[in-house]
């Protein structure tokens, strides 16, 4: 059994009202597959580089226990940078600078040792490479979960859409999720974009939480209020790790436990946050997350009396 993390690996530059960097290690699958790693050890990753990457973190990714088959390295050519700047209030933040780079024609190859993955995270990604991966597995993964954004609703959205057919679990935001379904109220988003396809949402609310959805049922898992935020980058695949990464563990694919797969994806998300890019996920211990976990049930735990 394994779990296939399918996404960018990349370079960041951030600035936010608390600091700024020059290039730093940055992309989704770094994240998901950093985040997922504390819950499970059986971890592909596939993406591509070019050869200006940092090979320290490279090193780091080998030394955490994921695979690296799937990455490819371009010679001579430049990895995916993307530069912004937050707001103050963190939740909103302007695109400085994209360069795609070896990402203009990434063509994903899954390595013959993880086309049976039995768990399968797509990373926000062009829709048509994410129906490229899916095409490429020998069977269909116990659980899929794609990740998106609202550019590929703005360019791509009849690709979107037959990739929602194909899965099980969709994490977008709030904002999102409106654009997708073409609701205000999150409930009837919800409602609508699980007629066109995944059986589970996940509304990601950012400091707010998030919100997991089904066909007939819904639960709130909230932020942990926390004394410093630097930089929300990669939070939202920092959750999308913890959350796949719990739920490859306990082979336990359930609405029910989905709701604790969303508590200890949202503990991921909160270490993110608290450093400039993958910092923390790399130099937290398994005590760093059980404590980080127990301080969201406490934050939620309560006894009420209704007579």
């Amino acid at each position: 059994m394994s779990l296939l993390v399918v996404g960018t690996v990349a370079y960041d530059a951030i600035e936010t009202p608390f600091g700024k960097t020059d290039k730093i290690v940055g992309g989704a699958a770094s994240y998901i597959a950093l985040a997922a790693k504390y819950f499970y050890n059986n971890i592909h990753l596939v993406s591509v580089i070019g050869d200006d990457f940092d090979q320290n973190f490279l090193a780091t990714l080998k030394k955490e226990g994921i695979n690296l088959d799937g990455l490819q390295i371009k010679k001579g050519e430049k990895s995916f940078f993307w530069s912004g700047k937050y707001h103050n209030d963190l939740n909103t933040r302007d695109t400085l600078d994209t360069q795609l780079n070896v990402l203009a024609d990434f063509n994903p190859i899954v390595p013959e040792n993880a086309k049976n993955a039995e768990f399968l995270m797509l990373g926000n990604l062009v829709p048509a490479v994410q129906m490229n991966v899916l095409k490429q597995m020998s069977k269909r993964p116990k659980l899929i979960v794609l990740d998106t954004m609202n550019f590929w609703m703005d360019i791509a959205l009849s690709d979107l859409k037959e990739n929602l057919k194909e899965i099980d679990v969709l994490t977008i935001n709030d904002s999102e999720a409106r654009q997708l379904s073409g609701e205000y109220s999150l409930v009837k988003a919800a409602q609508k974009i699980i007629e066109m396809g995944p059986k589970v949402l996940v509304i990601k609310k950012g400091e707010h939480g998030a919100l997991l959805f089904n066909k007939t049922e819904v639960f709130f898992a909230p932020a942990l209020p926390l004394e410093e935020v630097f930089d929300p980058t990669g939070a939202g695949d920092s959750f999308a790790g913890g959350f796949i990464g719990y739920l490859a563990k306990t082979k336990d694919i359930s609405f029910e436990n989905m709701k604790r797969a969303i508590i200890f994806g949202s503990a991921m998300a909160s270490f993110t946050v608290e450093k400039f890019g993958t910092e923390n996920l790399i130099n937290l211990t398994q005590t760093n997350v059980d404590e980080r976990v127990q301080e969201f049930v406490n934050l939620v735990q309560f006894d009420i009396s209704l007579v």
